[in-house]
């Protein structure tokens, strides 16, 4: 991996991995010396990695969400599942290129996929509108929600935003009540939904498809009413500071309790979904087995429940959320 996409925190693996980079181009051939000398580099780089991601604050693991690298939907899709068929549109007034779905095989079965996809580079990144959709996104979602209910297809759903897009054309366009629809059109579907929460799932952009019956997060990602800095933002306002806007903004992650570990202890989400080492973008095909597996096991329960059992449960699981406090 190129030097310029490691994050602050792993900068003491750098050095490192560069070294062993090193070594390996300028190794003529097999030479026992230097062939022991890079596996003894390798081991103090395999145990600095351990120590480092083991011991991730909330918001490191909110850097790692958000790496350049890190897989997205359309990188997982083709590894995890067959005969993909892309639909497009949401008959109403465009297709937003910051969702895509349609019909795929998993392990041969037919289900529907939906997601969130961001850019990879600059071109991308303004084609797929960084991953936050307007509210034709999650009509068209909605849509093919509906075709799938009507064809008794579970439901996979991929989230990763950093919210959905404010922009005023989209407010105009009804972006407040596009969420809204789904949010209540998801909580009677008549089919299995499974959610895997790939990277950030960041206030209503990721209800607005992020409603279900079994929510799973990956190690790495996040999800939260709000993001760390905007959070931040309101709390304490801008600051010219770096330092004190770095502070800011760790305090903010772990007040809103935003990692997988959290969402877990408070029964906000069913399970967490393992990482290789260093996170998704370091070994993609990994990451992709881990989420695979997730979603097979989690996806096998919930074929064995009738519909009944399926809307109940749902609505039990959302209706327990949340605690208060009578004085």
């Amino acid at each position: 991996m190129d030097d310029k996409y490691y994050l602050e925190f792993e900068k003491p693996i750098v050095e490192l991995d560069r070294k062993i980079r090193e070594m390996k181009e300028l190794a003529p051939g097999d030479v026992g010396w230097l062939r022991d000398e890079i596996a003894e580099l390798e081991e103090r780089r395999d145990k600095l990695q351990s120590d480092v991601y083991s011991g991730l604050t909330r918001w490191q693991r909110v850097q790692l969400a958000r790496h350049p690298l890190r897989p997205y939907t359309l990188d997982y899709i083709p590894i995890i599942f067959t005969d993909f068929i892309e639909l497009h549109g949401d008959r109403l007034f465009a297709d937003d290129k910051a969702l895509v779905g349609g019909f795929a095989r998993l392990d041969g079965d037919p289900v529907m996929v939906v997601g969130q996809q961001k850019g990879r580079d600059v071109k991308q990144r303004q084609y797929r509108n960084f991953g936050m959709c307007h509210p034709e996104g999650y009509r068209k979602a909605l849509r093919l929600f509906k075709l799938a209910e009507k064809y008794e297809l579970p439901i996979i759903i991929f989230v990763d935003t950093p919210g959905a897009y404010p922009g005023i054309g989209a407010e105009e366009r009804g972006q407040a009540e596009a969420i809204a629809r789904n949010i209540r059109e998801m909580s009677v579907l008549e089919v299995p939904i499974l959610i895997a929460i790939i990277g950030e799932g960041a206030s209503g952009g990721a209800l607005g498809i992020g409603i279900g019956d079994t929510i799973l997060m990956m190690e790495n990602s996040w999800y939260s009413v709000i993001s760390p800095e905007g959070c931040a933002a309101i709390l304490w306002k801008e600051v010219e500071d770096p330092k004190q806007a770095e502070a800011n903004r760790i305090q903010a992650a772990d007040a809103l309790k935003v990692t997988a570990e959290d969402l877990v202890n408070l029964n906000i989400i069913d399970g967490v979904i393992p990482e290789p080492l260093g996170g998704a973008h370091r070994d993609p095909a990994r990451a992709a087995e881990y989420l695979k597996k997730s979603l097979l096991d989690h996806l096998k329960i919930l074929m064995n429940k009738d519909k009944q059992t399926l809307l109940l449960e749902r609505l039990r699981k959302y209706r327990a959320m949340g605690v208060f406090m009578e004085t």
